[in-house]
């Protein structure tokens, strides 16, 4: 993120630069180590969010205000559940693509086949 141009766009009245802006730095959460300094972070980014005279950018900052123990657990812990969300997303696509499947065995075996990782090509002796 550059900060001169940040700040620029922050002094500016046009409203999309300030959405932009605040977009922006609220990326810089995902970078902070210590839950004591992320809450620091965002404690700073909703009031200037509060302050602003930008009614979806205050929605969106009561949205985050409301989840912002959930965030900070990212900030302690490092993990998130996108890989069995991505796994979730594999399996359903299977089931829209098969109609759905009468037997529940056949359903598994196709997950297993699909998302199992299996390498089928014969091996060279």
């Amino acid at each position: 993120m550059h900060r001169p141009t940040l700040e620029a766009l922050k002094a500016t009245n046009l409203k999309v630069a300030k959405a932009w802006a605040m977009k922006e730095s609220l990326a810089g959460l995902w970078n902070y180590l210590s839950v004591g300094w992320a809450k620091r972070f965002m404690k700073r980014w909703l009031t200037w969010v509060r302050k602003s005279d930008l009614p979806p950018m205050r929605k969106v900052g009561e949205m985050l205000s409301r989840h912002l123990d959930n965030i900070l657990t990212f900030c302690r812990h490092r993990i998130t559940n996108g890989a069995a969300e991505g796994l979730n997303s594999k399996i359903m696509a299977i089931k829209r693509r098969a109609c759905g499947y009468r037997n529940r065995e056949h359903f598994k075996t196709a997950i297993y086949f699909f998302c199992g990782g299996l390498d089928l090509y014969p091996r060279q002796a």
